[in-house]
């Protein structure tokens, strides 16, 4: 049994954390549905320009839709549905066979909208809307802003993956959002069977201490983070505020594992998959990790529901001057502004490439 195998087996979603057109067209995401046990997939504003910029793959519609479009945006958000809807369409058995558990893609409102609450709920359903998949998720930033538009988008009924959260206290804020939905829901007599995600971005934390803890400290910190959010999770959902609502028919929102791409050379490519191999999960993956774990991948005991030993660990970060509290907080501003650039960047391309098929 292939490591990608075992992982599904231990009870988590293993999720690609990548989309161009060209994988469509060539088979390549059906090959990991079927021998990768790929079960869903996320997409951002980087992954879109690197795909959009990449190669002639969009020039046609492109040339098709720029002229009569108003907007980069609008000619970014026709593309990338189209995408999407294809996306979807080849993980609806999944979605079907999990019964709305799984076969999920993701689609991110505009992040220059990250302090505009309104905005937010307005885009996310009309994305939706126009998306017309059941099985996509819509992607909102858990910030200060983000909160209330998660919650009124889940009590809408739209599904929601949560991004740009970086430690358990902010986990905690996003399900709480979400909780609040799911309750006004089943208050209002409709269903509170809404699926939602949350994404906890992890390499990150190693990269921002770099070079300022000891050596024994290295790449140590994004795996303690996992775990204090993984012990908040799992008493969440042995909570009876959790409970009350799953036997009202709610389903738990899952954690999602993000950014678990390895960015230290010197590391293992397979860090943060085999150190967050947890049940009831999701971890998606860059494509080269994904592979990386399909060849030399091995899957262990899973994380402990009590986080194990990371509050000595995150201790230790302490005494080393590291602020864990305020790097969180930190890394979430940083993450917003990095979205932002990755979108005027992705409204570049997409201008450019208007500009020469005029």
């Amino acid at each position: 049994m292939k490591p990608n195998a075992e992982l599904h087996e231990l009870g988590q979603s293993l999720w690609l954390d990548n989309i161009t057109r060209t994988m469509l067209d060539d088979g390549t995401l059906a090959r990991y549905i079927d021998e990768l046990s790929v079960t869903g997939l996320t997409s951002n504003p980087t992954i879109f320009d690197k795909a959009i910029s990449g190669g002639d793959a969009y020039d046609e519609q492109i040339a098709e839709i720029g002229s009569g479009a108003e907007s980069a945006e609008e000619v970014f958000f026709q593309l990338a549905i189209a995408d999407l809807r294809r996306a979807t369409d080849l993980f609806a058995p999944v979605h079907e066979r999990t019964d709305g558990v799984d076969g999920f893609c993701s689609l991110e409102v505009s992040p220059e909208l990250a302090d505009d609450t309104a905005a937010t709920i307005a885009q996310a359903a009309k994305l939706h809307g126009e998306a017309g998949r059941e099985n996509l998720f819509i992607k909102i930033p858990g910030t200060e802003a983000g909160l209330p538009a998660i919650e009124e988008t889940i009590f809408a009924g739209i599904p929601v993956n949560v991004t740009l959260l970086f430690s358990a206290d902010q986990y905690l804020a996003a399900a709480d959002a979400y909780m609040r939905g799911i309750e006004r829901r089943i208050g209002a007599g409709l269903s509170p069977a809404v699926a939602s995600v949350a994404s906890i971005f992890m390499s990150r934390w190693d990269v921002a201490v770099a070079g300022e803890v000891p050596e024994e400290l290295h790449n140590r910190l994004g795996l303690a983070v996992g775990f204090r959010a993984y012990r908040a999770y799992r008493q969440l959902l042995d909570s009876q505020r959790t409970q009350r609502l799953m036997n009202e028919g709610a389903r738990p929102q899952r954690l999602l594992w993000a950014s678990t791409g390895t960015k230290d050379p010197n590391a293992s490519d397979v860090l943060y998959i085999e150190g967050f191999a947890s049940p009831f999960t999701v971890n998606t993956m860059p494509e080269p990790t994904l592979l990386a774990f399909a060849d030399h991948g091995q899957v262990g005991d899973p994380m402990p529901a009590d986080g194990g030993n990371t509050e000595e660990v995150l201790a230790e970060f302490e005494s080393a001057g590291i602020g864990v509290d305020a790097l969180a907080a930190r890394l979430q501003e940083e993450g917003k502004a990095a979205f932002v650039k990755s979108w005027t960047d992705l409204m570049g391309s997409i201008e450019s490439q208007v500009g020469a098929t005029a």
